[in-house]
């Protein structure tokens, strides 16, 4: 199973909600996960709060290209290096 581990890196660029759930879903197999929100700010909603207690069970660590997001935040280099370094990129 070791051979089938990949490091994905997944951008919420439509749908946060789903994004948050794909990616702690991804976990289950083993997979290694970074989670990145573009485009907007995280809205506020219950679904969306639900899915962000996945990713704490899943123990996934948020990531933002927004600067007025409350998240680690990642610039145009940063975000290049990450999309650089992974072995999937995926995009919702």
């Amino acid at each position: 199973m070791a051979d089938t581990i990949k490091s994905i890196l997944l951008l919420a660029r439509r749908d946060h909600a789903e994004a948050m759930r794909v990616a702690a879903g991804l976990t289950i197999f083993g997979h290694q996960v970074r989670l990145v929100f573009m485009d907007r700010p995280v809205a506020d909603t219950p679904e969306n709060a639900e899915q962000a207690e996945l990713l704490e069970l899943a123990e996934i660590a948020p990531e933002t290209t927004v600067q007025a997001e409350d998240l680690p935040r990642l610039d145009r280099s940063r975000l290049a290096e990450a999309l650089m370094s992974t072995d999937v990129v995926m995009s919702f």
